[in-house]
């Protein structure tokens, strides 16, 4: 399977390693806007993100990986390329656990060390990160990020382009809004609203994105 990662920060370079581990898969372009034009270098082409469809018109029969943290940028580099997300590979890692009745988007990432239990449910482009839990009947929405060791328990929903911090919780049944943040380590025990952050143990709400 020919491959193009995009981004090539230290998100990137985790993945790289989780497509290489896979005889099969083959990274044949890594497109990231430090580059200014698109060129071939023993045999992988590297250019700016917008070189993308210069790829498509070699021929190649391609998938494609947005291999960047941000989840804003995630999906203004998704809506920029206007791919259907049936292009979009799906990243597991071999020691990744995850039930057959839970289902992952196009393009999503999932670490090692994850599980992923019974009618979980993984949105398109969103990142499970190392050592987390998405417990059973979990709905994670397009572009999420679970940072590692977070935990959700069960049936806990996550809205489009939030962000859940490394170690924390999140008990039965609560709802993240939309492009929310949760900190690192904290403790959710009510809803959080959409564009809010919230922190601390029990987690309390600090902010409002602009």
């Amino acid at each position: 399977m020919n491959i193009v990662v995009i981004g090539e920060g230290g998100h990137s370079k985790v993945i790289r390693e989780i497509i290489r581990s896979k005889k099969e898969n083959q990274i044949v372009a890594i497109l990231d806007d430090k580059y200014s034009e698109l060129f071939s270098k023993d045999g992988l082409y590297q250019g700016p993100i917008s070189s993308a469809h210069q790829l498509l018109e070699l021929g190649f029969e391609l998938k494609w990986v947005i291999a960047i943290g941000n989840n804003e940028r995630r999906k203004s580099i998704f809506t920029k390329l206007d791919l259907p997300h049936e292009d979009y590979i799906t990243i597991v890692h071999e020691t990744a656990v995850i039930s057959p009745s839970a289902s992952l988007g196009h393009g999503s990432v999932i670490m090692a060390n994850t599980v992923i239990n019974a009618d979980a449910h993984v949105g398109h482009h969103t990142i499970i990160n190392t050592g987390s839990i998405v417990e059973h009947d979990c709905q994670i929405a397009d572009y999420v990020h679970l940072a590692p060791k977070a935990t959700l328990t069960g049936a806990v929903v996550i809205q489009e382009g939030s962000m859940v911090g490394a170690g924390a919780t999140i008990i039965p049944g609560k709802q993240v809004g939309e492009w929310a943040t949760v900190g690192a380590g904290a403790t959710v025990i009510h809803d959080i609203p959409s564009f809010r952050t919230a922190v601390g143990t029990p987690a309390i709400l600090i902010s409002k994105k602009e």
